[in-house]
């Protein structure tokens, strides 16, 4: 049975620059502080450092994650970084859904970045997208306004 894709699509704009954002996205230590998200474990290091990032935790391409917010563990696969410019990660588990996948682009613009958070599922049991695709949409608003607030503090503490 062909169950509809549901998208969720959110941005917000941040004083820093685009390389204080993809930092904060390849450090999954870091998502807990500037999203609802409640803690982070790194399962399973990437061979490579993140492209680009200013650190040398092992959060590249490859690298699995489980992100914990009451009973849920979101177990995700970082699958596409380019420094500076995109952040993607797919859910392996920890949601009744199929095929999740987020992109997370950054674009430079004049005083800042733009944050734009795409992300695209289906539902594993039919007529429940919507209801997926309107708590996501919340929780993802959350988690871009988030983002996009704690770079700026960090890079207004940076100058």
């Amino acid at each position: 049975m062909y169950h509809m894709v549901q998208r969720i699509e959110t941005s917000a704009r941040s004083t820093a620059d685009a390389q204080t954002v993809y930092d904060l996205l390849v450090d999954g230590a870091t998502w807990p502080t500037w999203s609802p998200l409640e803690s982070f474990t790194l399962v399973k290091p990437s061979p490579e450092p993140p492209p680009g990032a200013s650190h040398g935790r092992g959060e590249g391409l490859g690298a699995v994650r489980i992100f914990r917010t009451g009973r849920t563990n979101s177990r995700e696969e970082v699958v596409e970084v380019v420094p500076a410019r995109r952040f993607s990660y797919a859910l392996l588990s920890g949601l009744p859904l199929n095929g999740y996948r987020a992109n997370i682009d950054l674009t430079p613009v004049e005083g800042g970045t733009l944050i734009h958070w795409r992300s695209s599922f289906r539902a594993k049991v039919p007529g429940t997208g919507w209801i997926y695709r309107w708590a996501l949409g919340k929780f993802i608003q959350r988690c871009v306004d988030g983002l996009a607030a704690h770079a700026a503090t960090l890079a207004g503490q940076q100058t």
